[in-house]
C-alpha cells in the first residue's frame, strides 16, 4: 500500500534560477508525511504534544532526474518500511502530472523518548500507519 500527495509547485519553492531549491523537494515530501499520517487519523497536534516521545530524522537524501518549475503539479507516493521497532524509513518518488519521475527521496526516522534520548518502540498509532503505507515490494 501507499500514499499519494499531490502539490503544485509555488514561486516560493524556487530558487534564483527558477527551479525548486533542493531542500524544498525535501520540504514538500515532509508535507507528505504529515498528509498521511492524518489520513491515517492520527492528530499532530496531540501527538506533538505527547512530551515523552519524539521521532526525529536521522537521514535524508534526495535525487533528481530533471528540473521542477513553478506551476508544475506533482504527486508524491509515499511508501515506509519499519526497519525494527523504534525505525523506520519513508521512501518518496515525486512525479509529474504526466506520471514521470522527476526526484526519488528518503528519510529514516528513529521513535526516542525525550527525556533520556534513548530509544524506544513506535507507539501504536505509528504502528498502525506503517501497516497502512508500507512498501509491499519490499517485504
Amino acid at each position: 500500500m501507499s500514499f499519494n500527495y499531490y502539490r503544485t509547485v509555488r514561486l516560493s519553492d524556487t530558487d534564483a534560477a527558477g527551479v525548486v531549491y533542493f531542500a524544498n523537494v525535501l520540504h514538500i515530501c515532509h508535507e507528505a508525511y504529515e498528509e498521511s499520517l492524518v489520513n491515517a487519523n492520527i492528530n499532530i497536534k496531540s501527538f506533538l504534544n505527547n512530551s515523552s516521545i519524539a521521532i526525529p530524522i536521522i537521514s535524508a537524501s534526495v535525487n533528481f532526474y530533471r528540473p521542477i518549475f513553478c506551476g508544475d503539479r506533482l504527486f508524491v507516493n509515499l511508501t515506509t518500511q519499519q526497519l525494527n521497532n523504534s525505525e523506520f524509513e519513508i521512501n518518496y518518488c515525486v512525479y509529474t502530472s504526466s506520471e514521470q519521475v522527476i526526484a526519488k527521496a528518503k528519510t529514516k526516522h528513529v521513535c526516542i523518548n525525550t527525556l533520556d534520548r534513548k530509544r524506544i518502540n513506535l507507539p501504536d498509532s505509528m504502528d498502525r500507519w506503517l501497516v497502512l503505507t508500507k512498501d509491499i515490494d519490499r517485504q
